[in-house]
């Protein structure tokens, strides 16, 4: 299948779930405290976004003093957005997502996975400037009234 036929799937999928969930824990501790879990774990969330955040953004300017390329942090910088992004959308497979995405040691293994298998594959011959040398025509213009 392509990607996007399965981001369809989950765009279609997940929501159902998480309708499904909220109601089957509503049912069993109550509404006000589902209603009061979920926004606790927002507010939680954005707290955990801004603090991970700032961590981040302070590893990834130590990075550049030292002359150090800051991979690490440029790709954890968007698992902690997409973290946050998670953790704020209403639900709860949603916030065990964010959670996941905002503990350092597992965002670390993300990030990893990503360096390792998505950006070497990114690696290989740079294409080449356009226009290509044979397209180029050599001329002179005048202008003629």
């Amino acid at each position: 299948m392509k990607i996007f036929q399965w981001l369809f799937l989950l765009v279609l999928i997940v929501p159902f779930l998480e309708i499904y969930l909220l109601i089957a824990v509503g049912g069993v501790i109550g509404a006000a405290p589902t209603v009061f879990l979920v926004v606790f774990t927002a507010a939680l969330g954005a707290w955990l976004l801004k603090q991970q955040g700032l961590a981040t953004f302070q590893r990834f300017q130590a990075s550049l003093a030292q002359g150090i390329v800051p991979a690490y942090e440029m790709i954890e910088g968007p698992i902690i957005l997409a973290g946050g992004a998670l953790l704020l959308t209403p639900g709860f497979i949603t916030d065990l997502l964010g959670f996941a995405c905002l503990v350092p040691q597992l965002r670390k293994k993300i990030a990893r996975y990503i360096i390792e298998n998505v950006v070497t594959r990114m690696d290989g011959p740079m294409p080449k400037p356009w226009p290509a040398e044979k397209d180029v025509l050599e001329g002179e213009f005048r202008k003629e009234d």
